[in-house]
């Protein structure tokens, strides 16, 4: 009687597709957390931007001179 052989093609077929599955899952997630360091860079720079501008109108609101030299008691 002839022995079967057995086959690992079958199993390193599998382990094959599993690096395969591991390595595009690991390209997937670094590509999102770039993605997410980008749009939290991003909000960054318009916070910043939005604050200098903010800084501007005080400064300016600070410059401004509002004295009228107008008498209360005397308009009636």
């Amino acid at each position: 009687m002839e022995t079967e052989k057995k086959s690992n093609g079958a199993l390193i077929g599998s382990i094959i597709i599993i690096i395969i599955l591991i390595i595009g899952g690991i390209y997937v997630w670094q590509a999102k957390i770039k993605s997410a360091l980008e749009k939290k860079a991003q909000v960054e720079n318009i916070i910043q931007m939005q604050a200098n501008e903010l800084d501007a109108l005080e400064q300016d609101l600070n410059e401004i001179d509002t004295n009228l030299d107008v008498d209360l008691d005397t308009i009636n």
